[in-house]
């Protein structure tokens, strides 16, 4: 009896496996080019425990738009929003991907840098740039900074500065510097109490140093990074007339010694 011949049969499933597997391979394409603005928003959010806020995020993943808030975390009384609209546009490469961040608030010129996966972490290459950001926005990212309620100027300059996470452990090449000026508290009614230096120094040792440009409050210290944690080591004191005006602050941002605060990080 002759077989019966089952070849179309065949070729018609065959046929639909090939259309749905290129109908998904459309969908997951579609998502990957256009997927929404929001979700990076909510990435952002998850990974930054609530501190940075996208809002009202416009576009996609890759072009989009959105406001910048700063809070205190998930629930945070404390929100500071910067003035102006946040515009991202990020690319992908073979090794990783690019971004280039548009704040006309805070920078004169986009901010870029480019993103790498490693076995076991991410590195963040910046390029050379500045920036300039209200000293309040710190008051977002909750205790202490939402009770010392800083006011200023933050003018921040980076060079060659490279950040690699390796599991827990991070390690920072290049320097960033941070300039901090006519800085202010609510907890004094000196206004400003100063500026200062926070200069970071990347290597096998990054090093912290913290210096005093000008002003009533005097604020000196310095740290280094072990590569999971910060052990800085400061004091402060107020300048010959100033202590009255200095002596609250002084009680919270340290340990009192007499006319001097001891600082002590980690």
């Amino acid at each position: 009896m002759p077989t019966p011949d089952t070849t179309p049969h065949f070729a018609s499933r065959a046929g639909w496996r090939w259309a749905w597997l290129g109908a998904l391979i459309g969908v997951a394409f579609a998502l990957a080019v256009f997927a929404p603005a929001r979700w990076l928003a909510a990435g952002l959010a998850q990974w930054s425990d609530g501190h940075l806020q996208l809002v009202n995020a416009r576009g996609t993943v890759w072009n989009g738009s959105a406001g910048v808030a700063f809070t205190s975390g998930a629930g945070g009384a404390e929100s500071i929003s910067l003035p102006g609209q946040l515009g991202w546009t990020l690319r992908p490469r073979w090794d990783g991907i690019t971004a280039v961040l548009d704040m006309p608030c805070c920078a004169t010129k986009p901010l870029e840098f480019k993103g790498r996966p490693r076995t076991d972490g991410l590195e963040l290459e910046w390029r050379d740039g500045q920036s300039r950001w209200p000293a309040a926005m710190l008051a977002g990212f909750g205790a202490p900074w939402n009770t010392l309620k800083l006011e200023g100027v933050l003018e921040l300059s980076m060079q060659a500065l490279s950040i690699r996470w390796n599991g827990p452990k991070l390690t920072i090449a290049g320097r960033a510097t941070l300039d901090a000026t006519d800085i202010s508290s609510s907890l004094s009614t000196l206004k400003p109490m100063g500026s200062y230096r926070i200069a970071l120094e990347g290597g096998p040792v990054p090093s912290l140093l913290v210096t005093t440009r000008e002003g009533a409050l005097q604020l000196n210290g310095s740290g280094r990074w072990n590569g999971t944690a910060m052990r800085f080591d400061g004091e402060a004191s107020a300048a010959p007339g100033r202590e009255d005006a200095l002596s609250n602050l002084l009680n919270i941002i340290g340990r009192r010694e007499g006319a001097r605060s001891l600082i002590t990080l980690g």
